[in-house]
């Protein structure tokens, strides 16, 4: 089963991870001004990920693939590590969708 894991990033933002049950990283947040933001936007990705509609592809200059997962009102709620293949993007959007409603969150900023 994934994981959100809340932290701190160096400028004081809170930002989450999604993790799949390997512990890879496959979605990672913009940064947030308090914890209960970044705790909406964990429920959010939630919501979201079940509807294919909120994925958007992209490919990089470097021909390399990635994918956000946008909120009901356009913004951009996570982004993903960047792939070799469009194949491999995929299956990171169906780790996103298998693992993140039923994910855990563990705050790591105590």
């Amino acid at each position: 089963m994934g994981k959100f894991i809340i932290s701190k990033r160096t400028n004081g933002d809170y930002q989450f991870n999604l993790k799949a049950a390997n512990g890879q990283v496959i979605l990672t947040s913009q940064g947030y001004n308090s914890k209960s933001r970044c705790e909406n936007g964990i429920e959010s990705v939630k919501k979201n990920s079940q509807d294919d509609n909120m994925f958007e592809r992209h490919s990089a200059k470097d021909s390399r693939c990635y994918f956000n997962l946008k909120a009901s009102n356009g913004q951009i709620i996570g982004t993903s590590q960047m792939y070799e293949s469009e194949n491999g993007m995929e299956n990171g959007i169906e780790s996103v969708k298998s693992n993140a409603p039923g994910a855990s969150v563990e705050d790591q900023t105590n």
